[in-house]
C-alpha cells in the first residue's frame, strides 16, 4: 500500500503550513484566543481563500469532494499550528448535511465560507453516549418544536446554524427515535452561552426553548437519524485523530529541540541516556498514532461495522499516545512545560481536549470490544 500523499494533498498541507508560519504565529494565536469572540475573521477568510472550506464539500455543491484522507493532511497542519478557528466544527457539521442529501444550498454556503456550523449533540448527563438524549422534538403543525439543552457545543457561539439531535420517539438511550435537525442560531428560542475552554477553543451551552423549525429542517427521516449520527460522529473522530497527530508531532519536535539546547552540568540534557529512552518511547507512540490516523481516514469508506471498529480503535490508541506524549513533554520541559509562554503547554491542553471529544479512551475501548469482530476473535 502506498502511504505517500498525492501532489494535491501535499500542496494543501504546504499552503497551510506557510500560512501558519507566516501569519498565524503563536503570538497571533494568543491575541485571537483572548479576544472577545475567540476567533479571527481574517484567519477564517484565509482558510476560505485557500479552499479549506470547499475541500470536503461535493463538487455538485461547489466543493472539491475531498476524502477523509484529504482532510487528514489539513487537520494535521491545523493541529500543528494550534488553529482555533471553527473549522473542525463546520466541516464536521457539513458531513451531516452531505449524508442527509437534502441540504444542498447549505453545503454551497459552507464551501463558500458563508456558513459556519456547530454540532449540538452532547448533554450533561450523557457522558460520551450520543444516544442518551433528553432533548425532545415534537410535531408542531407542519414543522417541529425542539426543547432541551445541549452542552459543550464546540464553537456553538460562532456558528450560524446548529446540527441538533433530539428524541422524537423511544426511551432515553434508545437508538431508535432519534431525529436530527439543522437549526439557525438566530431562530427564536435558541439561547447560546459562549465560553472559552482550557485549550483556547470556544464552546457553548445551547438551550432550545420551544424552538419552532420547518419540516425542511429535518435531516434524514423522523426518528431514523441514528445511523446518520453515528457515521458522522465517526467521521468527526477521524478528523480529531488527524489533528491530534499534528499536535503530537509539534510537541515532540519542540521537546527534542529543548533537550538539545537546555544545558545542565555544562552539557545538553539530550545527551543523558535516560532522556533519550523517553524520547524514543514518545517517537514510537507518535508513529503508531500516525498509522492509526491514516487507517481510520482510509476506512471511512468501508461498511458500518468496519468503520465503527477502526474509528474506536484509532480514537483509543491515539488518545493513549496523546496522553503519554503530552505528559512526557511537560515533564521533560520542567516547570516551563505548563506555562502559557510555551506552545508546548497549549499543545498538551489541546491534546487533552481532543481525547475527551467524541469519546475518551475508555469509551472507545468499550465500543471496540462490543464489536462483533472483536467478540469472535476473543
Amino acid at each position: 500500500m502506498d502511504f505517500t500523499f498525492k501532489e494535491e494533498q501535499q500542496q494543501f498541507a504546504d499552503a497551510l503550513r506557510r500560512w501558519v508560519d507566516k501569519d498565524y504565529t503563536f503570538d497571533t494565536r494568543k491575541r485571537i484566543v483572548h479576544s472577545a469572540s475567540g476567533v479571527s475573521d481574517v484567519a477564517w477568510n484565509t482558510l476560505v481563500e485557500l479552499g479549506m472550506t470547499a475541500l470536503p464539500v461535493p463538487e455538485e455543491q461547489g466543493g472539491f469532494s475531498g476524502s477523509a484522507v484529504d482532510m487528514l493532511v489539513v487537520m494535521q497542519e491545523l493541529g500543528r499550528g494550534l488553529v482555533v478557528e471553527p473549522y473542525f466544527a463546520t466541516v464536521w457539521g457539513a458531513k451531516f448535511l452531505q449524508l442527509a442529501g437534502n441540504q444542498h444550498h447549505r453545503l454551497e454556503d459552507v464551501a463558500a465560507g458563508k456558513l459556519k456550523l456547530a454540532c449540538a449533540l452532547g448533554e450533561k448527563h450523557a457522558r460520551h453516549d450520543l444516544a442518551d438524549i433528553k432533548t425532545i422534538a415534537s410535531i408542531n403543525g407542519e414543522g417541529y418544536r425542539i426543547d432541551g439543552t445541549k452542552t459543550v457545543v464546540i464553537h456553538g457561539g460562532q456558528a450560524d446554524a446548529l446540527i441538533v439531535s433530539a428524541r422524537s420517539a423511544g426511551t432515553q438511550r434508545d437508538t431508535n427515535g432519534i431525529s436530527l435537525f439543522v437549526v439557525p442560531t438566530e431562530t427564536p428560542g435558541v439561547v447560546v452561552r459562549d465560553y472559552r475552554t482550557i485549550d483556547g477553543q470556544r464552546a457553548a451551552t445551547v438551550q432550545f426553548n420551544h424552538v419552532a423549525v420547518p419540516a425542511s429542517a429535518l435531516l434524514s427521516k423522523l426518528g431514523g437519524g441514528w445511523d446518520l449520527l453515528e457515521e458522522a460522529a465517526d467521521y468527526g473522530v477521524s478528523l480529531l485523530c488527524a489533528e491530534a497527530v499534528g499536535a503530537m508531532e509539534a510537541l515532540f519536535n519542540a521537546t527534542l529541540e529543548y533537550l538539545k539546547t537546555r544545558k545542565q552540568f555544562g552539557t545538553a540534557i539530550g545527551g543523558f541516556q535516560a532522556l533519550q529512552h523517553r524520547m524514543a518511547d514518545m517517537y514510537i507512540h507518535l508513529e503508531q498514532a500516525r498509522s492509526m490516523a491514516l487507517l481510520v481516514a482510509a476506512r471511512m469508506v468501508c461498511d458500518a461495522e468496519e468503520r465503527r471498529r477502526v474509528a474506536s480503535a484509532a480514537k483509543a490508541r491515539i488518545g493513549q499516545a496523546a496522553r503519554f506524549i503530552g505528559q512526557q513533554a511537560v515533564q521533560l520541559h520542567g516547570g516551563m512545560g505548563v506555562t502559557d509562554e510555551l506552545p508546548a503547554a497549549h499543545h498538551f491542553k489541546r491534546l487533552s481536549m481532543i481525547e475527551l471529544t467524541l469519546g475518551d479512551v475508555d469509551h472507545h475501548l468499550e465500543r471496540f470490544a462490543a464489536q462483533r469482530g472483536f467478540q469472535q476473535h476473543s
